[in-house]
């Protein structure tokens, strides 16, 4: 039997903490919309989501569920920032349940293992190791991402005066360190062959938005002829997280030692998720500027690496779990 490799599991968890595609007014507004996951594509519409797996012996299987956002039964967590900060765990919750779907699905072969027949103690495990999995993965993005950059930048600025007295120029070398270790991070994790797979499964889930959003046919032939780079993907989220740290960073004041700045970055996170949404909302509205285009366009260069050109099979899989979406929401 095919086994999962932790490296592919940790990759599509981390991937499913940021919001990703999210589609025009006139239609459904996906708002966080899909991700990729263990040989298949979760999507998700204002009220269901729906994960679509290949199986070992080449049947798609697609589970469903109804999920409404606590943003729309609770107006006051609606508000502007702290909005996107439920967003963001929200995804984060709804993306460990589509991997631990996926994965069982996978694994399953023949067998039927629909979520809803697990027992209790087997689905007390699978959260379990999920939550561990997520705990790892987001310890060693804060450790990359956040530690060693800012660590760098504290040596850098001990030795250059004018790091020390401009804090702007501080945050913007972090920034430039961080986007350095990102880029080189993806790079690295390209190279992997289940990974390789979970990307191509990514162009997929873009090229069936972009179907769906032109109003072709959700068909893998009519999907397959989309590009596979999207303006609203989870990467040019993490970008835009880059960005609007340094800007935060910079108005707040921060002592001088370096515990109290890493520990003063970390608990302003919250606030950064809520603007970065915030920020992605409004250039998916303003596609047409052409400052939107110009702050989209580094995340659409990092989409070279964070997707791969699909087959058909694969488009397929997106196809379903999108079809499904829009079965359960009447619009087709």
């Amino acid at each position: 039997m095919a086994t999962i490799s932790p490296i592919r599991f940790a990759f599509t968890l981390f991937r499913s903490t940021i919001p990703s595609v999210s589609q025009k007014s006139q239609k459904i507004d996906f708002a966080i919309g899909g991700q990729a996951v263990i040989e298949g594509v979760m999507m998700r519409s204002p009220s269901h989501y729906a994960v679509a797996v290949r199986k070992e012996d080449g049947r798609i299987k697609v589970c469903d569920s109804k999920y409404i956002s606590i943003t729309k039964r609770y107006k006051v967590l609606g508000i502007p920032v702290l909005r996107g900060l439920v967003h963001l765990f929200e995804s984060m919750y709804i993306g460990v349940k589509a991997l631990n779907i996926s994965n069982a699905e996978f694994m399953a072969g023949d067998a039927d293992h629909s979520p809803k027949k697990h027992s209790v103690w087997r689905e007390l495990m699978a959260l379990i190791g999920s939550v561990l999995y997520f705990v790892f993965v987001f310890g060693l993005a804060i450790f990359l991402f956040k530690f060693l950059p800012l660590w760098l930048t504290q040596i850098s600025s001990e030795k250059m005066t004018f790091l020390d007295n401009h804090f702007w120029a501080f945050n913007i070398l972090d920034g430039v360190i961080k986007t350095i270790f990102f880029l080189t991070y993806l790079l690295l994790i390209s190279l992997i062959p289940d990974i390789k797979r979970v990307f191509a499964y990514h162009g997929a889930e873009h090229k069936s938005i972009w179907a769906y959003e032109l109003e072709k046919k959700l068909e893998p032939a009519e999907i397959n002829k989309q590009t596979r780079f999207h303006p609203r993907c989870g990467t040019s989220f993490l970008l835009l997280v880059i960005f609007i740290s340094i800007v935060i960073y910079t108005a707040i004041p921060t002592p001088d030692d370096f515990a109290s700045k890493f520990l003063i970055r970390v608990a302003v996170l919250p606030l950064i998720a809520g603007v970065s949404y915030e920020a992605l909302k409004f250039s998916a509205k303003h596609q047409s500027s052409w400052i939107v285009r110009a702050i989209v366009a580094p995340g659409l260069w990092f989409q070279k690496i964070t997707t791969r050109e699909p087959d058909d099979k694969q488009c397929e899989v997106a196809a379903k779990a999108l079809t499904r979406c829009l079965e359960l929401e009447g619009k087709v």
